[in-house]
């Protein structure tokens, strides 16, 4: 889908005739959202700039990420998409920003780009730059991933809540050892899809924090000074919430090294239950075996209370070891 911005801001609009020679007049922004050959064609044609392809976006070198040709900044990096699924995946997206227009080519409907054209594009905004709409995507996507680490940051605190805060009426009535173990299971899970949501963001993070100083240097000679300034308050922003999300992966970390442990807890508690459970009906079984012999020269078997003392054995036998291991405070 293609779709173009003039310098009154609110002016846009998909095109029809993709055989035209020239874009409307004063376009500054044109969004190619998962872009067909036909639009592709065209804006390059209107244009006499290259429109990248994902392939090309998708390259992980900060040579291929950050680069000039012939006065343009052709700059990518991935985004986050779909933070609030099960499945959050990063997208590359790319722009290619010149003195008089900015392109932007993205293949998955985004957020901070829905964001920034309801919130900024109205119809009694100011007339839009190039360099002015970079800077406000920017900043949309820096806020956006704000908001997501603040979620995940809430999220992780309720997880620590309840692996560390147990409450005072569960710890006297504890819970069927299944159940918690299922419990810290689906913790685990959840915790290792933050920490996955969170590398991720640190990716895109990095993309930013390099996109920002690059622009600034790159495009010294023509951004207005107000532009400059924001792409260094950006730059700033994008730093401290890098120093946030390393304090989310040590938090995930901890949670995920607390999971493991009280499972671990839990499972040697099981295998501690079945060793006493063991051990107590090894000495009554060695009673009942001798006694089961019936050698004629056992002389229990002429006993009149023989039987019973048999029972007798077998009961001591059995409550000895069960009182030992209280007394060695194993239960």
């Amino acid at each position: 889908m293609l779709t173009v911005y003039d310098s009154r801001a609110a002016r846009g609009r998909h095109l029809a005739d993709l055989d035209a020679a020239d874009l409307p007049p004063d376009v500054v922004w044109i969004d190619l959202v998962k872009p067909e050959p036909a639009e592709i064609a065209f804006v390059e044609r209107a244009t006499g700039l290259h429109v990248p392809s994902k392939d090309e976006l998708s390259e992980i070198e900060s040579s291929s990420r950050l680069r000039s040709r012939d006065g343009s900044l052709y700059l990518s990096t991935p985004l986050i998409h779909r933070t609030h699924s099960d499945l959050p995946v990063s997208t590359p997206v790319g722009f290619v920003l010149t003195p008089d227009r900015l392109i932007t080519v993205r293949f998955e409907e985004l957020i901070p780009f829905t964001t920034f054209i309801d919130r900024e594009l109205a119809a009694d905004s100011e007339p839009l730059s190039s360099g002015a709409v970079f800077v406000e995507l920017m900043d949309a996507i820096a806020d956006r991933i704000a908001d997501v680490l603040e979620r995940i940051a809430e999220e992780m605190d309720t997880l620590s809540h309840r692996l560390f805060r147990v409450p005072a009426a569960q710890t006297m009535r504890r819970r069927p050892p299944a159940r918690e173990t299922a419990d810290l299971r689906v913790i685990l899970r959840r915790v290792g899809g933050y920490g996955d949501l969170v590398s991720k963001i640190r990716d895109s993070l990095l993309g930013i924090g390099r996109i920002a100083p690059y622009v600034a240097s790159a495009c010294a000679q023509w951004l207005p000074p107000e532009i400059k300034r924001r792409l260094d308050t950006l730059r700033q922003d994008v730093t401290s919430l890098s120093d946030y999300d390393t304090h989310l992966v040590n938090k995930v970390q901890l949670l995920l090294d607390a999971t493991l442990g009280l499972i671990n807890v839990e499972q040697n508690n099981i295998i501690k239950v079945l060793t006493i459970v063991s051990v107590v009906g090894v000495p009554p079984t060695l009673v009942a075996s001798i006694y089961g012999m019936n050698f004629k020269g056992m002389p229990e078997l002429d006993w009149s209370w023989g039987y019973p003392y048999g029972l007798a054995m077998i009961a001591v036998s059995a409550v000895l070891p069960v009182l030992w291991f209280k007394w060695r405070g194993w239960f």
